[in-house]
């Protein structure tokens, strides 16, 4: 049944028709914030429900599969998280928290069809409506403190987001223009014969600019140190995660347009990866505000991302997919830690971690776990991820590539280490107690319990995105 297909796309769009109306009137914050806890959680189930449906809707451009499934599976159970990790919104006044949850589902319905578009229309239209929800989220920062970062960090993230949609659809034109079509199915086979013209590798270089800058990848990187400092914490989290999830699927469907003959485009792809790993590991070195430095060190793992898309295999494009999902987790879980540390919603410095295993042990085990996962030591998923990651490119012939990508994950781990080090070494001085209530318990302990497995027991993911990857291709 066709609307069986449509199912978590139907559901999220009446969802927000619900958050509208409660949007129309005055106090209605708490109304909103339970409506859109219990959209996200029902929207998981549902996508659960059409995990293994298949098939074509609206003309053949909008595509259902185990590779669209697994990544709206994965979009809407960071959506969740991210409303549960963030339900007081101590960062934005109640007058306008109705507003807030709508753009944020309204981002979350944006990124969900983005993953089943493969026509250049319809991927568009649903990058757009993601990606103008999060530039309406940024500024939704209350003022109390004084500081206005948020305005300036929201007018760099729009200005920067449209000149990344500028030269997207730029590329868009060449490929529309060399081709005679906007279907991804119709111009594999008619890139694939005129892969090494140099009009065809622009075309195909300008339209990953735009999920570029989704996933943060040098140079279309500049807005992240802003827009995260500048953002409330909830919203750092959610861009910091969800989004990034619907670039690394348009970029494998993209980069198989050139498969196998665009070496034109492995090169570009390799010399980002080191670029990015470079610029975000460095620069995270000397970071004092945490969100900042997950911000840089963001930009270093999405160049590993990029380490899975050189290879041009569908076991590269699935290692791709399983480090992009332990990234979810782990930054998710940094997240639980910020969120719940700062007082009223203000920014959180590393130094505000002192003592941390005194004043909430359980959260300072959630951030040494995810530290420790995102620093790539074992047994966590961050390890795992980049052992794949690594081996798979290693075995494509990129060793030049494979030691700069190691050297940057011993760059890495002085930075990450130094967090757990105030953490748990540093004293807490005059610092209070941090209260965690019983629902943010649970949500750090599921989201440690899924770091360790997934850095113990990959092969149940590998194995899932390797089979979806080899259906599209």
């Amino acid at each position: 049944m066709k609307l069986a297909l449509f199912a978590p796309e139907l559901f999220l769009l009446m969802g927000s028709l619900v958050l509208f109306f409660l949007t129309i009137g005055k106090d209605k914050a708490r109304q909103s914030r339970n409506a859109v806890i219990g959209i996200a959680l029902i929207n998981v189930l549902v996508c659960l429900f059409s995990f293994r449906a298949e098939g074509n809707l609206f003309y053949d451009a909008y595509r259902v599969d185990l590779f669209s499934q697994i990544f709206k599976l994965m979009i809407s159970g960071g959506f969740l998280a991210v409303l549960l990790l963030g339900r007081q919104l101590k960062g934005v006044s109640e007058d306008v928290r109705p507003e807030y949850y709508l753009f944020m589902l309204l981002s979350t319905l944006g990124l969900v069809f983005l993953v089943s578009s493969v026509e250049l229309l319809s991927i568009f239209i649903a990058l757009e409506l993601s990606s103008f929800s999060l530039y309406l989220l940024v500024p939704m920062r209350d003022d109390r403190h004084g500081l206005r970062y948020q305005m300036e960090s929201a007018i760099k993230y729009i200005l920067f987001g449209v000149v990344a949609t500028g030269v997207m659809l730029f590329g868009m034109s060449y490929l529309f223009g060399l081709t005679g079509t906007t279907y991804l199915n119709q111009l594999l086979p008619k890139l694939h014969a005129i892969a090494t013209q140099p009009a065809a590798m622009i075309g195909i270089a300008m339209v990953m600019g735009g999920f570029f800058f989704k996933l943060a990848v040098f140079p279309f990187h500049f807005w992240v140190p802003d827009v995260y400092e500048g953002a409330s914490n909830e919203t750092t989290a959610f861009i910091a995660s969800v989004p990034k999830l619907g670039a690394v699927a348009l970029l494998i469907r993209v980069t198989m347009l050139v498969a196998p003959q665009g070496q034109a485009v492995v090169a570009l792809l390799t010399i980002l990866a080191v670029c990015s790993m470079f610029y975000g590991n460095l620069i995270a070195l000397v970071q004092k505000d945490i969100k900042r430095m997950l911000g840089f060190s963001g930009i270093a793992h999405a160049g590993f991302v990029l380490l899975g898309l050189v290879t041009l295999k569908d076991t590269g494009y699935a290692a791709s997919m399983f480090y992009i999902i332990g990234y979810l987790v782990m930054i998710i879980a940094c997240f639980v830690v910020i969120c719940t540390v700062s007082k009223e919603g203000e920014n959180v410095t590393i130094d505000d971690l002192s003592g941390l295993h005194k004043r909430a042990p359980l959260l300072a085990l959630t951030l040494g776990v995810s530290m420790f996962a995102l620093a790539g030591i074992p047994p966590f998923v961050g390890f795992m991820g980049k052992f794949i990651l690594l081996t798979g490119a290693l075995r494509e012939g990129h060793l030049a590539l494979v030691i700069l990508a190691a050297l940057n994950t011993a760059i890495a781990i002085y930075y990450y280490l130094s967090v757990v080090r105030i953490t748990f070494c540093a004293d807490p001085e005059n610092r209070p107690l941090v209260k965690v209530d019983m629902l943010t318990g649970i949500v750090s302990v599921v989201l440690m319990v899924i770091i360790i497995a997934m850095g113990v027991a990959p092969a149940g993911i590998i194995d899932l995105a390797t089979s979806a990857v080899s259906a599209i291709l």
